[in-house]
């Protein structure tokens, strides 16, 4: 099993050893950049399973990383857990609508650091072992033959409500933005139109859900976006 590798971005270099120290400690791979452009290069060019992103970075700050490498399809499910000395509750708010996966504020202890970046790992592992394809309940996907079956039956999908359905599961347990399903899946021009995605996510559980009134497997979460969840297998 490859060893993970965990990208921090900082530019207070007593900040990036102490984590770089732990973070190694626990048996993973920790590499450092200290502004925000070097950042940036540090996660296309290594490619790795987490990324820890200070907001507040020379060159580019941590938001501006954060949408980059969302806009990126090569690293854009790549888990990001921003930290920041700043505690009021709108960074926090904006830095998780950019698409960020977790946020610690400074200062941390170094046990609820690690404690975040394992629980981060451990549920893109389980998402990341959903490759060619997956079973739920009655149904089973192809993702490289873009095939659906319910009950040994094939369910005709259209290209955009198997993207969206591929986004979900591979994202399970992960609450996706309307914005973010629409930027990913329809491209920059659909942006604000929000019922595009309600449109396409009612006729998908009208396909898949046995009763799509009541569905089990794509939740709406009001106000915000949808989430796969599997529990009830």
């Amino acid at each position: 099993m490859s060893v993970k590798k965990v990208l921090m971005v900082d530019d207070e270099e007593h900040i990036c050893e102490l984590v770089k120290f732990n973070i190694e400690k626990n048996g993973y791979k920790c590499i450092c950049a200290n502004d925000g452009l070097e950042g940036l290069k540090m996660a296309k060019e290594e490619r790795p399973n987490l990324i820890l992103l200070d907001l507040m970075l020379p060159g580019m700050d941590g938001y501006e990383v954060c949408k980059e490498i969302r806009k990126d399809s090569n690293i854009s499910n790549t888990p990001i857990i921003m930290i920041t000395a700043k505690s009021e509750e709108l960074d926090k708010i904006l830095g998780l609508e950019l698409g960020a996966d977790d946020y610690i504020t400074k200062p941390f202890s170094v046990r609820e650091m690690i404690a975040r970046v394992k629980a981060v790992l451990r549920r893109v592992s389980s998402v990341q072992e959903v490759t060619k394809s997956y079973k739920f309940g009655n149904i089973e996907i192809n993702f490289e033959k873009h095939f659906l079956s319910k009950n040994d039956k094939k369910i005709d999908l259209t290209l955009k409500e198997f993207e969206l359905l591929e986004v979900l599961i591979r994202n399970k347990g992960k609450v996706m933005k309307r914005d973010f399903l629409l930027d990913r899946i329809w491209g920059y021009e659909y942006i604000g139109e929000t019922r595009t995605v309600d449109v396409h996510i009612r006729h998908l559980r009208k396909k898949i859900e046995d009763d799509d009134k009541n569905p089990k497997y794509i939740e709406t979460i009001r106000g915000i976006g949808y989430r796969f969840t599997n529990d009830f297998n």
